[in-house]
């Protein structure tokens, strides 16, 4: 059959936009959690403790991210890649908006906190559905040698979403003085929120099935249980799958979530300055995405990865280095921030969308994907911050311990890579995919 390559430009673009606004409500809660969630919804005595209250609502969203992929997972296998979309767009559009008019401690006590973890609970489900299905429209609809390529395309909205909702706190922080940032200014970035899914749905809503997913249906051959049929038949490749994911969970939360308040509260940087650091490491990253993405369609999709693990876990002790001796400059911390961020971290998220993908067939690809992603994500991601955080106290503010945890995550996710490559070999996988 003839590939229709203004719909596979259409289904690209659709799938760019929605993971955009699904990354921007994510980690923009992870953004603010820790300037602005530690002090007006969980006080303590301790800012350090206050600081890791906020993170440990930042982890609950990875670890309803699992329910969210199996859901819509079992949902996107059975009815349709499009439907799921649709509905896990909506999710996250709601529970983020929401957050904007959650009162806060000082005003309603403890149901502040609690309305703040429901919402992230939400947000959580709605994107663990979301990211396998922008995925795989993507992966599906392309031609069989640039799969790797446009399954990248999804993953710059990661980078794009971040670099939105940097920029709008950032923003939002320098337009306002610092009592109206605290007092309202931060609830603007939430209330954008609304704009954004609207903007998604629209696209959304034009983009039709993919044709493998159709001729599946059209053949009958649906699991009838996806969870339960990926679990008997793809046992190993979700546990390699899940031990790849560990340095993109790890070295991702490093670097966009504590690093900010590692610089503002032990490097004296300015909350502004830091934000705009990593929103320049997420510019530079989406031109790196894809062009790691069409690399692993050359090379192999785990060779990318392998090296790409080994490079991420050795570049945090330059990075961290450089911060600790040049805490003055402000343009040698956004180098090091930059580098390893922007350009190396693309080396692992470029080709992973395709990588996990060639995992599953397809009667269980939307489920098998999601649940590696977003189960990994518990330990990979979401507490990163709070293990971070706890190694800088006990190595008395230096970041030496927490260099060693990214190097211990690339080195198991390097061998992961590898030992997918050799299953791939051994069981006939196509030639990109080792």
């Amino acid at each position: 059959m003839a590939i229709d390559h203004r719909v596979v430009r259409r289904v690209a673009l659709a799938s760019v936009i929605g993971a955009t606004v699904e990354w921007y409500d994510f980690f923009l809660y992870g953004v603010v959690a820790g300037i602005v969630f530690n002090r007006l919804y969980f006080p303590a005595g301790d800012p350090l403790v206050s600081t890791m209250l906020a993170y440990t609502t930042f982890a609950v969203g990875f670890v309803t991210r699992p329910l969210g992929g199996v859901l819509f997972g079992h949902f996107g296998d059975r009815v349709g890649r499009k439907s799921a979309l649709i509905l896990t767009l909506v999710i996250m559009g709601v529970s983020t908006a929401g957050v904007a008019f959650v009162p806060t401690y000082a005003q309603i006590g403890i149901w502040a906190p609690i309305l703040l973890l429901t919402l992230r609970v939400l947000q959580g489900i709605g994107l663990g559905g979301e990211w396998g299905g922008a995925v795989l429209m993507a992966y599906e609809y392309a031609p069989p040698r640039k799969r790797g390529l446009y399954a990248s395309l999804p993953q710059i909205g990661l980078s794009i979403g971040l670099c939105l909702a940097s920029g709008m706190v950032a923003g939002v922080s320098r337009l306002l003085p610092e009592a109206s940032f605290f007092a309202w200014g931060w609830r603007i970035a939430f209330g954008a929120s609304l704009l954004l899914v609207l903007i998604g749905l629209y696209i959304r809503l034009k983009v039709m099935e993919t044709p493998e997913f159709l001729a599946l249906k059209r053949s009958r051959r649906e699991a009838k249980i996806p969870f339960v049929d990926m679990m008997s038949r793809y046992r190993g490749a979700v546990l390699l799958g899940m031990g790849a994911r560990y340095i993109d969970g790890v070295f991702f939360n490093i670097f966009a979530v504590f690093s900010i308040g590692y610089l503002t509260q032990h490097v004296s940087m300015s909350r502004t300055d830091a934000l705009l650091g990593v929103m320049i490491a997420a510019i530079v990253m989406c031109f790196f995405i894809p062009l790691f993405g069409a690399l692993s369609d050359r090379i192999g999709r785990t060779r990318v990865y392998r090296w790409g693990s080994l490079i991420c876990g050795l570049s945090v002790l330059p990075a961290f280095w450089l911060i600790e001796t040049q805490p003055t400059s402000t343009l040698m911390i956004w180098l090091a921030i930059v580098v390893p961020f922007g350009i190396f971290y693309a080396m692992v998220y470029g080709p992973e969308a395709a990588l996990f993908s060639e995992l599953f067939d397809a009667k269980v690809r939307y489920t098998g994907i999601s649940f590696v992603y977003q189960f990994s994500g518990i330990f990979a991601s979401g507490l990163t911050p709070i293990v971070a955080t706890a190694l800088l106290r006990i190595n008395e503010g230096k970041p030496w311990m927490v260099c060693a945890y990214v190097m211990l995550s690339a080195l198991v996710s390097a061998w992961s890579a590898r030992a997918i490559e050799r299953r791939a070999v051994a069981y006939g996988a196509p030639a990109s995919a080792h």
